[in-house]
């Protein structure tokens, strides 16, 4: 008694014998696809921030005449992107490790 299908008897169809191959590429790329978007997240919030920083710098050198107002805000802009930038670090590690 045959264990194939009618259907795989009349068309000479059986097995493609590439399971296991695959199977091995499969959990290959999940495992190296751990790394690469941990990476990816971190680029992006950090060149997110480093736009940011860098935009607002930029208005409060061009807009702002005092120099001494000119120095705080520029330090300001510095912590609140840090402060920021923290505080996607903290939502990122909580989404991920869930909360």
């Amino acid at each position: 008694m045959s264990m194939r299908t009618p259907l795989g008897k009349v068309l000479g169809l059986g097995s493609a014998h590439g399971g296991t191959d695959h199977f091995w590429r499969q959990r290959l790329t999940s495992v190296a696809n751990v790394p690469l978007t941990v990476f990816f997240v971190f680029f992006v919030i950090i060149s997110s921030l480093v736009h940011m920083r860098i935009g607002m710098q930029v208005i409060i050198e061009d807009y702002v005449h005092g120099e001494f107002a000119k120095i705080v805000l520029l330090m300001l802009n510095t912590f609140f992107t840090l402060v920021v930038g923290g505080l996607c670090l903290f939502a990122v590690l909580k989404l991920g490790f869930g909360g």
